[in-house]
């Protein structure tokens, strides 16, 4: 019963890709960013700098319509391409928090996996939320650490922990876990600090 209703949760609001192209220049992100709007009808939701001299450009879309546009950049900027990520059927509300969504209800445990790169750390939110029943609360760029990100989830403490513990797996066998928390029945003035507002704003 339970990992049915995990598996419905999952799917509701999926059926779309999640995409993510890294380059070392300004100057190919931008053309990179035309030439895949023109590929393929994709929703941007950011194209900026989250390094010195890193450009990364993170759209959504139908599946068929990412991989078209993710295909045609690829082909034409792979020497400045520094990482990419494409991630068919990605979980709805991995979507809504990077469109800057909040999830601020009051959280019995909290789960908090910090990667070192933004690509791999989008994969293991996306492995958390499907895997274990916890919900997003939200998901951050953090500039200036290096392009490093972060993702916070909350649920029950035992439901967090399997949540936390398959994003930190999946981030250490790509060697790009940075660190992971659990914070168990977190005060109520802790909370609003979660997740501040970051000078890379997705949405």
């Amino acid at each position: 019963m339970h990992a049915r209703r995990l598996l419905s949760d999952c799917l509701i609001g999926m059926g779309n890709a999640l995409a993510l192209l890294e380059f070392d220049s300004v100057a190919s992100g931008l053309r990179a960013l035309d030439i895949l709007v023109k590929e393929a009808q994709v929703d941007v939701l950011e194209a900026n700098l989250v390094e010195p001299g890193k450009f990364l450009v993170l759209y959504v879309g139908g599946v068929a319509e990412v991989e078209s546009s993710h295909t045609a950049v690829k082909e034409q900027f792979q020497p400045s391409l520094k990482a990419e990520m494409l991630l068919p059927m990605v979980h709805a509300a991995l979507v809504e928090g990077l469109k800057g969504t909040d999830d601020r209800q009051p959280p019995e445990a909290l789960g908090i996996v910090e990667g070192v790169d933004v690509a791999t750390t989008l994969v293991a939110a996306d492995r958390s939320l499907k895997d274990a029943d916890v919900q997003l609360v939200g998901i951050r760029v953090a500039v200036g650490l290096g392009g490093r990100a972060y993702y916070v989830i909350r649920g029950a403490l035992h439901d967090v922990e399997v949540g936390v513990g398959v994003g930190a797996d999946l981030l250490e066998a790509a060697e790009r876990l940075h660190r992971i928390e659990v914070i168990a029945r977190p005060h109520d003035e802790m909370v609003p600090w979660l997740l501040r507002p970051a000078p890379f704003s997705v949405g």
